[in-house]
């Protein structure tokens, strides 16, 4: 999952425009600087210095589109010839046209130079820049002999903006690999949270029950108990310190120890593009102190959101066995709507002091936090949990279609 996230953010780099505008860039000051030429030929003392030089100049432009297209096409090589060959444009310039001293007119490779200085911004940030316009700068001294304010004006202009650009690239470079490092983070803590939530569900429920059954049975059955008692503590501890490694042979090791409190066979036709009636996988809850209702109509949910949403509910149903009493009674309601699925769990059992559910995810007691709120947020839904002491408790687990 990082590894996707991070060719994403790859994919979506604020380099890749650039590299297309300075392509564009390069063609259409290609073109500008022959124009120019065409209009101006009558200035040259020597046009055939100028048509070779502007010939090369062409074909090496369109011969290396595909060096700017991407910063790994182009290389320092190639940024060096390209630098050399708008360097020579300007040297040669005097020797074309005699009076380009004197006039302070443009060099023959004009405004494509820049180009050349660009490709060193975006490739190599600022310091490259500042490298290639330096030259570009001395090349223009040379070639003016005594430099005009116009030609140190146009000199600043390219160094500053050049720098600047490179400034700005290396500063999204930086803020890329942030977001990369920060969606890594983000899917190593889903990932934990997620089996986190199936270690709660199994295993760590099998070893709550075994202590209990051992105490009630007393003998060794009680020192059993002891032990997976011990075990649950120090599970609970190490699955809320945020160190379980999301390993697949941890994740099958735990499911293989699961006892689970309700076990639903998938329709088949649950496919991963398929579409599941919620309904089927909630029935299985119904019973003598469980009641269930429902829409006459199949909820149809995405395979994987209607599972981790059975299990939120699951979850809740669990823990009315557990903390409302051998005689609550709890009511089960699914709400199909438009743009979510609404399933409500309520119970009329004591219900939950006021600061407990804090004081038990303290104690790595994660059932509401990871197995039914952690589930929904993944989902993009919510879970909401409302309670008053002595009367009662309700879930309410709403998955909106669309994220889900």
């Amino acid at each position: 999952m990082a590894k996707a996230r991070r060719e994403r953010v790859v994919r979506m780099s604020v380099e890749q425009p650039l590299w297309r505008a300075l392509t564009g860039y390069r063609v259409l000051t290609m073109v500008y600087a022959v124009l120019l030429y065409v209009f101006t030929r009558d200035e040259f003392e020597r046009p055939w210095v100028a048509v070779g030089y502007l010939a090369v100049m062409a074909l090496w432009t369109l011969a290396t589109l595909p060096r700017v297209a991407n910063a790994a096409h182009c290389t320092k090589p190639f940024l060096g010839a390209d630098l050399a060959v708008a360097l020579v444009g300007i040297l040669l310039t005097p020797l074309a046209n005699f009076e380009a001293r004197h006039i302070d007119g443009p060099t023959l490779p004009s405004i494509w130079t820049a180009g050349s200085v660009l490709a060193f911004a975006i490739k190599g940030g600022w310091r490259w820049a500042a490298f290639a316009s330096s030259l570009v700068a001395a090349a223009n001294l040379v070639e003016r002999g005594t430099p005009s304010r116009d030609t140190l004006h146009n000199v600043l202009l390219v160094w500053v903006a050049s720098i600047a650009i490179g400034y700005v690239v290396e500063v999204a470079r930086a803020s890329e690999r942030t977001l990369a490092r920060a969606l890594e983070i983000e899917a190593a803590t889903r990932e934990r949270e997620r089996l986190a939530r199936d270690i709660h569900d199994s295993v760590l429920q099998v070893l709550a029950m075994v202590q209990r059954r051992g105490s009630a049975l007393g003998g060794e059955a009680a020192e059993l108990g002891r032990m997976a008692g011990e075990q649950e503590v120090a599970l609970r501890t190490l699955v809320s310190s945020g160190l379980v490694p999301p390993s697949r042979a941890w994740e099958d090791a735990s499911r293989g120890a699961v006892v689970r409190s309700v076990e639903v066979d998938e329709p088949d036709d649950a496919t991963e593009t398929g579409a599941v009636d919620l309904r089927v996988l909630l029935a299985p809850h119904a019973g003598a102190r469980v009641s269930f209702a429902e829409p006459g109509a199949p909820v149809l949910l995405a395979p994987a959101a209607a599972r981790e949403l059975a299990a939120a509910v699951g979850a809740a149903l669990d823990n009315v066995r557990r903390h409302a009493g051998d005689g609550a009674q709890a009511w089960l309601l699914v709400e199909d709507e438009p743009h979510e699925v609404i399933v409500t769990v309520r119970d009329d059992g004591p219900g939950i002091p006021e600061g407990r559910l804090a004081q038990a995810e303290g104690e790595g007691r994660l059932g509401v936090a990871q197995s039914i709120r952690g589930r929904l947020r993944d989902l993009g839904g919510s879970a909401e949990l409302l309670s008053t002491p002595g009367q009662g408790t309700e879930v309410e687990l709403k998955v909106p279609r669309g994220k889900a």
